[in-house]
């Protein structure tokens, strides 16, 4: 079975000098000017690194921003004083128009992180004087979705995801308490990724979350995934445990923290296999944490709080499939609902009577 496979693989890492890790592949720009956009973008990272921004968003900068210089090098627009706005609405057309290897369009989220990324370089070229005026200053970003299943997984469908992994295995017992963390707390899978030991607060029953934008925050835990989570610790996490730098809560067969997109096909295997047929990842955890806590009489501005969101307006999307709540208020309060309960009720006692 692959996951005993895995297992295995950890304890037989466990005997073996952990590795020097993966170098950077190189990104091919041309720097031969020493004030052309490659150089400068490098200058600007660095700038990012001296104002303590994470790894993480230097990265996320860093392979945004070499799109953009190697599709303008590609046009052969070397200097950053060759670019105006037209030529950026030209990029965020491109950004429109490219395909993914599997034929899919570029998230709206991920246009809008490559156009800011290329709106930070500018200020930045704009503040140190590279340039006199900021050819992204006004550029129109995408408007952002804030899209939701159409159908939510009901309580039901949730305890199915939950019981699908085989709990008599090691790693069924870390995918059954990861699978309970995403629907206790409602974090994103990014974020679960993220999660080191530190992090967990048992007795305050807590969890420090590193969220967007390198904004921090503090969510609840359930009782449940709570037992889920002190059951992997001491009989699962000790298995995995590898290298002696890797602090992550939840780790893989290799012994490191996962990464967004194996954890992400790893819960979208569950789901698949609890329901057939049904496309779905993480978010459908995050989307029925949210849906159900509103269900059961949370506040729209807890729910803001606890899934990170900056604005009430992404939290306020949840309200749109929360129909179950909508529907039984419904029922108690609107005049034509209440008639028909009235008529429904006097035809049973007529009927009773007779």
């Amino acid at each position: 079975m692959p996951k005993t496979r895995g297992l295995q693989r950890a304890q037989l890492l466990q005997t073996q000098q952990p590795g020097s890790g993966r170098k950077a592949a190189p990104d091919s720009l041309d720097r031969s000017q020493a004030d052309g956009l490659a150089v400068l973008m490098d200058a600007y990272l660095v700038r990012l690194a001296v104002k303590h921004q994470s790894p993480r968003t230097i990265e996320t900068r860093r392979r945004a921003l070499v799109a953009f210089v190697k599709w303008c090098q590609e046009r052969e627009l070397m200097n950053p004083r060759q670019i105006t706005r037209p030529i950026l609405e030209s990029y965020q057309r491109h950004l429109w128009h490219h395909r993914t290897k599997a034929e899919k369009p570029l998230a709206v989220g991920t246009q809008i992180g490559r156009l800011a990324a290329v709106r930070g370089l500018f200020k930045w070229l704009c503040r140190e004087a590279w340039l006199d005026a900021d050819p992204a200053a006004h550029l129109e970003m995408p408007k952002e979705e804030h899209r939701l299943p159409a159908d939510t997984l009901s309580e039901s469908e949730v305890a199915a995801i939950l019981a699908v992994p085989n709990i008599a295995d090691p790693l069924g017992i870390r995918d059954r308490t990861m699978l309970e963390l995403l629907y206790s707390t409602g974090i994103r899978r990014a974020e679960l990724v993220r999660v080191q030991l530190r992090d967990l607060h048992r007795e305050r029953r807590t969890l420090h979350v590193e969220g967007k934008g390198d904004k921090e925050r503090i969510v609840p835990v359930g009782e449940r995934a709570l037992q889920w989570i002190e059951r992997y610790l001491a009989e699962v996490r000790p298995l995995l445990h590898i290298h002696a730098d890797e602090q992550a809560l939840f780790l893989t067969g290799y012994g490191r923290a996962f990464s967004a997109n194996s954890l992400g096909n790893l819960i979208k295997a569950n789901i698949k296999k609890a329901h057939p047929g049904r496309a779905g990842n993480c978010h459908l955890l995050r989307h029925a944490c949210a849906t159900h806590m509103l269900e059961h009489g949370a506040d729209v501005r807890i729910i803001q709080q606890l899934l990170g969101h900056s604005k009430l307006e992404t939290t306020q999307v949840y309200t749109e499939v929360s129909i179950k709540l909508l529907q039984d208020v419904h029922a108690r309060t609107h005049p034509s609902s209440q008639a028909a309960t009235t008529a429904a009720t006097e035809a049973h006692d007529d009927l009773a009577d007779g």
